[in-house]
């Protein structure tokens, strides 16, 4: 079965198929089928915005469709940006120009109030017409949820990752995100921790053993 990976970020479609491997599925991203497709993500939490970018990607590719919508909720600044975090600097979207702005935000803030968390909301769903699949009939959404807490560094370490990798640092640790080795990172990101309760259910669902990713 293919599962569509409802993204352009080519560095989530490496993690989420390096997350996927070894379950009897195929991860295409819309380049691999020619799928050209906007979604607003109108919503006001990461659920909402996940579920809408799945099921947008459903029903215009005829797959099964996988979205995610994470983010960076930092304290010190109320929560933001939250939501909007791919694109908080503003049109276009760039990584460089979000982390720039970031870090001027917390320019003054002390190490102790620079607490941080990445959320990951992960959906799962199945186009209107499809015979059921996972668990899932037709039209249906399943949703999966990881965090991970941190804290934002005063500038960019690390060559790896994407986004605001640089910068954060997980709890328990000395080293950015964009410093880890992508396994390591795996294991510790809120994407790493959504894609295992879905990993999980779909392991249940089609009948496959597989270890924990």
């Amino acid at each position: 079965m293919r599962l569509l990976i409802a993204t352009r970020n080519e560095g989530k479609v490496r993690e989420l198929r390096r997350m996927l491997a070894g379950l009897p599925i195929e991860p295409v991203s819309p380049g691999d089928i020619g799928l050209a497709l906007e979604v607003a993500e109108t919503g006001t939490t990461f659920e909402a915005n996940a579920e809408e970018k799945a099921r947008a990607f459903a029903e215009a590719g005829g797959l099964p469709a996988l979205a995610d919508d994470s983010g960076l909720v930092v304290d010190a600044l109320g929560g933001r940006p939250g939501v909007h975090s791919a694109r908080y600097a503003g049109p276009p979207r760039s990584d460089a120009r979000n982390l720039a702005r970031l870090i001027e935000e917390l320019r003054d803030v002390p190490e102790e109030r620079r607490q941080a968390r990445f959320v990951c909301a992960i959906a799962l769903a199945l186009p209107a017409s499809a015979p059921p699949w996972a668990g899932l009939s037709g039209g249906e959404v399943r949703l999966f949820r990881g965090v991970c807490e941190g804290r934002i560094a005063f500038a960019p370490r690390g060559t790896d990752g994407f986004g605001y990798d640089p910068v954060f640092v997980p709890a328990g640790h000395e080293r950015t995100f964009a410093e880890l080795e992508p396994e390591r990172k795996d294991r510790l990101s809120h994407r790493g921790a959504a894609l295992r309760a879905l990993v999980r259910a779909l392991a249940e669902t089609l009948g496959t053993n597989r270890a924990e990713p």
